[in-house]
């Protein structure tokens, strides 16, 4: 097995305590998608929007690694070839169990984004409205994360990599949002060994030649050790 690439999404970090989407309770479950995730939400409130991602953001750091990501790190350090990991995940908790090469296609809660000028650095524990930009001074700060409606990071190099894949795996993602949904099937056509490590039956599953269902910390651990044993 040569080059292995992997999709996390939100289920990998769920028993690190970040909440997903679909949680009962949790920050999502207390607002509209529309308010909190979308340029649109910004423009209407960005006090509200900048509340949200600072609870997110203090929540995030408050979390440690669990056995699944410490796992991923361990199949980056001990395998021969290249590992590569594309995250729709905003946490870093890839980074905090060792993985180095960490692709955040939807952003990271640890930075922040100038609206007018571009320009990124790290996120204070807390963000305002009107904090200024570092480059050029406009108060246009807003979280350095990819919302509904925008392009995500990387895609270039992502789609140069499922491509080069001789392995790809998802886990912990619903295989509902695009374009993370359609990896799969842009692995498979160019001939990689396609497995879906997840709770449940992703909406893509069908697509996958290999699954294994249960919870992350259980399945992640295991599935790397049998790689790295041959």
């Amino acid at each position: 097995m040569e080059k292995i690439v992997i999709l996390t999404g939100a289920g990998i970090s769920a028993e690190s305590g970040l909440g997903t989407f679909r949680d009962e309770g949790g920050l999502w479950a207390q607002h509209r998608i529309e308010d909190v995730a979308t340029p649109e939400g910004f423009a209407r409130n960005p006090q509200l929007v900048h509340d949200f991602y600072n609870a997110r953001r203090l929540q995030a750091t408050r979390s440690l690694p669990n056995s699944a990501h410490t796992a991923l790190a361990l199949l980056e350090a001990e395998h021969p070839a290249q590992v590569i990991i594309i995250t729709q995940n905003v946490d870093g908790l890839h980074e905090a169990a060792g993985s180095r090469t960490v692709l955040h296609m939807h952003g990271r809660l640890a930075g922040a984004l100038c609206a007018k000028c571009g320009h990124r650095w790290a996120a204070p524990d807390a963000m305002r409205p009107d904090d200024p930009c570092p480059a050029c001074s406009t108060p246009a700060t807003r979280p350095d994360i990819v919302w509904f409606g925008e392009i995500p990071y990387h895609m270039g190099e992502i789609w140069d990599h499922l491509r080069d894949a001789d392995l790809f795996a998802a886990i912990g993602t619903s295989g509902e949002v695009y374009p993370a949904a359609a990896f799969v099937q842009d692995a498979d056509r160019h001939g990689a060994h396609t497995v879906e490590l997840n709770l449940e039956p992703s909406s893509v599953v069908s697509d996958f030649s290999e699954t294994h269902f249960g919870k992350a910390t259980e399945t992640v651990p295991l599935w790397v050790k049998n790689l790295l044993n041959g």
